[in-house]
């Protein structure tokens, strides 16, 4: 149910890069998510090398955010060379947010898709998916019927503020995409201003809920909504937060579920969708 993220790994030594993502398999975690531009190769190479003698028990998943083929096929080979294996289970559109910009690129005569598809022929991956982080290219995205998995922010405080995950999972689990959630234990933005050297979790772009017991409700929500697995924020102590409520999960009880609300009324959503237009 929950996945690790690259992220987590990034600024590890290699020993303690290793024994994150040994307890995590050994814990019962077997998918593993990762990009290039996560530190701008380092999560690959340091997961690359943390998964000797692991590789055949987790499905690993990779991204690319090119949208041309060539590029596409460069960078997948490159993220290959860093993990050293010679095939992903998953490869994925990464952070697509304008239709025409991003999805329509990707698709055009030439675009990444093309090399999706060459790689699925190849044996260099198993499944197509794509990351969004706008309901419009999501939807758009799924509609194609080309991707069989989606990897999308589904969080209590944007659900509950912002209505942005209903409409895409239901589109979702209309077209039988596998769903994997982002941001299930995402508080609000930063505090505008506030340095990142001031951050208490300096991996994470935006304020995780790093309180135990809010994030233990708050991942729980996120896996309450049909979702196949979850990834929570890029940061050990959150990842080991995160194990630890999937090895108990449970229903939310109808408490919680109203004390989630209450935590999601007073914050600022990370995402919203845009104003509808007359």
């Amino acid at each position: 149910m929950v996945g690790l993220g690259g992220i987590v790994v990034i600024g590890e030594t290699p020993s303690d890069a290793d024994r994150i993502v040994a307890d995590a398999i050994e814990r019962g975690v077997n998918y593993v998510d990762v990009a290039p531009s996560y530190g701008k190769g380092e999560a690959e190479a340091t997961l690359g090398h943390a998964l000797k003698g692991r590789r055949d028990r987790v499905f690993l998943a990779c991204k690319t955010t090119c949208r041309d083929r060539a590029g596409a096929a460069a960078e997948l080979r490159e993220s290959l060379a860093r993990l050293g294996t010679d095939h992903v289970d998953l490869y994925q559109l990464h952070a697509l947010q304008d239709v025409q910009k991003d999805l329509e690129a990707a698709l055009a005569p030439g675009g990444a898709i093309e090399a999706f598809r060459a790689a699925r022929e190849q044996g260099l991956t198993r499944f197509l998916g794509f990351s969004a982080h706008t309901a419009e290219a999501a939807l758009a995205a799924i509609r194609t019927g080309l991707f069989d998995t989606i990897l999308y922010p589904v969080n209590v405080v944007c659900h509950h503020q912002a209505a942005f995950d209903q409409e895409v999972l239901a589109e979702a689990r209309q077209h039988g995409l596998g769903i994997l959630a982002l941001k299930a234990m995402a508080r609000t933005p930063w505090p505008a201003g506030k340095p990142a050297a001031e951050r208490p979790f300096r991996k994470c772009w935006y304020e995780p809920i790093s309180d135990p017991a809010e994030a233990a409700l708050a991942l729980r929500w996120t896996l309450a909504q049909g979702v196949t697995a979850a990834l929570p924020p890029g940061d050990a102590r959150l990842f080991h937060i995160a194990l630890n409520v999937a090895a108990k999960d449970r229903p939310l009880l109808p408490e919680e579920d109203q004390a989630l609300r209450q935590l999601a009324a007073g914050l600022v959503p990370l995402f919203r969708r845009p104003a509808a237009t007359p």
